[in-house]
């Protein structure tokens, strides 16, 4: 059995990991997913002092897992869906390089939508990671932002990071 959560530096296979998430569950009728992957700021605004040579991520082993498990459970108490899938990756990484994975199937389109919004929110917020962006003026530290408590507070969940 495919564990819910992976936190892992190798890169992750999407057709995979969303067969492995659907199995032969035949009541599966919608399968939503969402893959995050690192950006280079620079290629939207032109500016040389925007870019963003790559992103190292690190995490607390074991705490990390243990919250996003938690939010699983927190999105199963709120949308009807069969199962969801978390990778995210640590380590360095380059602009186009896939960091995050959120997979949720359901019957019906959308509850695996809102559920999978839902996660990726969640996470966003709420999961132990910490960013460092290596730009040409240095690496610094990414800071969570209001957007994405915002986000966050749609679905009832006050954070407090920005």
């Amino acid at each position: 059995m495919t564990p819910r959560v992976s936190i892992q530096t190798n890169d992750f296979d999407v057709s995979t990991e969303l067969a492995a998430l659907q199995g032969q569950d035949l009541r599966v009728g919608a399968v939503c997913s969402f893959v995050g992957t690192v950006r280079d700021t620079r290629a939207l605004t032109g500016q040389a002092s925007d870019e963003v040579q790559a992103m190292e991520l690190e995490h607390y082993p074991g705490m990390t897992e243990k919250s996003i498990e938690a939010m699983i459970d927190e999105a199963h108490q709120r949308f009807d869906f069969y199962a969801a899938r978390v990778v995210h990756r640590v380590g360095r990484l380059l602009p186009a390089d896939q960091i995050v994975l959120v997979a949720v199937t359901s019957a019906h389109r959308g509850e695996s939508f809102k559920a999978c919004e839902f996660l990726m929110d969640y996470l966003k917020t709420q999961a132990p990671f910490w960013k460092k962006e290596q730009t040409p003026q240095g690496a610094q530290w990414v800071d969570a932002r209001v957007s994405d408590d915002v986000a966050l507070a749609r679905w009832g969940i006050q954070a407090h990071n920005a």
